[in-house]
């Protein structure tokens, strides 16, 4: 028999406001947190539904608040507060929305799913998996303004090597397999993206994807603009790209060796775990939290000793050189954090099984 919330305990019971029940409503975190302060028992059902209301508010809340390079950091600091592999389907949700409708920013959310993939592989893999059906489905529909804005996201997500250069080349090749003057627009707008970095991890497979851009240029099919926009990307790749890098050194954050890249395929039967985003009931609910609490001391640890120094007063010479460094350098390396609870987590499945690939660069 399957035992749902409703069996064991009544909704109407929760809280007075009716909105916390909605988990499509915005609630503000002053007000979702409230009741939980009144619950005493944390292994309740009521328990869990009220932090994975608080979850999914302060998660949306943080997303929304990105816009420039300026608050990436405190954004990042923000988010490993809170516990983002249970979140990690709202996250997804949240940074895909927001992109969206934001499409000039996607090289800085690019940036923020790099520095969390550097972390947690699991939303990684996830994110890459979504925004490929995302694509897809976009395609299908033939939804022009969903599928230009997917592709730009795409090409900053294999600019930041979360997302294998492959898709970049099947991507490509979908668009101008059967060419139309938006698809062609699309794939060169696409290209210009990442193109840079193509040209250096795919050489040989850009190489044809250019002699399908002469093929259509040489037969004249579309009109001027089409034409135009083409020889634009022709000379730009006859200039190496330049003007066009792959990643802005601001947005660098992640150190070579901590980066993960997922291999995903457009031939493969995707499954984006849309479940992942609503609640669900967790018998390991506190194993899991006691879990994270010990990822974010490891992960925010350091920094949070540093406050602390600063605060005292106390190796105030040593803490401003540290900082010098890590100014200096700007990236984040966890790779002693993810590899000592890589495989630790109780009550999470093995993340191999999802069929996602990675590699490590």
């Amino acid at each position: 028999m399957t035992i749902t919330i409703s069996h064991v305990f009544d909704f109407r019971s929760v809280s007075p406001s009716k909105a916390i029940h909605n988990h499509n409503v915005y609630i503000p975190p002053f007000k979702s947190d409230k009741p939980i302060k009144n619950v005493h028992d944390k292994t309740s059902p009521l328990y869990q539904i009220l932090t994975w209301d608080s979850l999914r508010n302060n998660i949306t809340r943080i997303i929304n608040n990105v816009n420039t390079t300026t608050n990436l950091k405190d954004i990042i600091r923000d988010l490993l507060e809170l516990n983002l592999i249970r979140g990690r389907g709202i996250f997804c949700r949240s940074v895909l929305t927001s992109q969206m409708s934001h499409p000039e920013f996607s090289d800085v959310f690019s940036a923020l799913v790099a520095v969390v993939n550097s972390m947690f592989f699991e939303v990684g893999q996830l994110f890459i998996r979504r925004i490929v059906w995302q694509f897809k489905s976009a395609y299908k529909r033939n939804d022009k303004p969903q599928l230009l804005n997917t592709v730009k996201f795409i090409a900053h997500l294999v600019n930041q090597k979360v997302a294998h250069a492959t898709i970049a080349i099947e991507i490509l090749t979908v668009l101008l397999e059967k060419p139309s003057e938006y698809s062609v627009t699309t794939a060169v707008r696409f290209l210009v993206e990442c193109g840079s970095m193509l040209q250096d991890v795919l050489p040989n497979k850009l190489y044809g994807v250019f002699d399908l851009f002469c093929g259509i240029l040489y037969e004249g099919r579309f009109g001027k603009r089409v034409e135009f926009m083409i020889k634009k990307l022709l000379a730009i790749r006859k200039d190496d790209f330049q003007g066009y890098p792959a990643v802005r050194p601001e947005l660098d954050l992640v150190e070579e060796e901590d980066k993960l890249t997922h291999e995903v395929s457009l031939d493969e039967d995707i499954d984006p775990e849309f479940s992942l985003d609503v609640f669900n009931l967790d018998p390991y609910f506190a194993m899991n939290e006691k879990f994270y609490e010990g990822m974010k001391k490891d992960l925010l640890g350091d920094d949070e000793e540093s406050d602390g120094d600063q605060e005292s007063g106390s190796d105030v010479e040593s803490n401003e050189e540290s900082e010098g460094d890590q100014a200096t350098s700007g990236k984040v390396s966890n790779s002693d954090a993810r590899s000592s609870h890589s495989s630790d987590s109780p009550g999470s499945a093995n993340s191999d099984e999802n069929g996602g690939k990675r590699k490590r660069n």
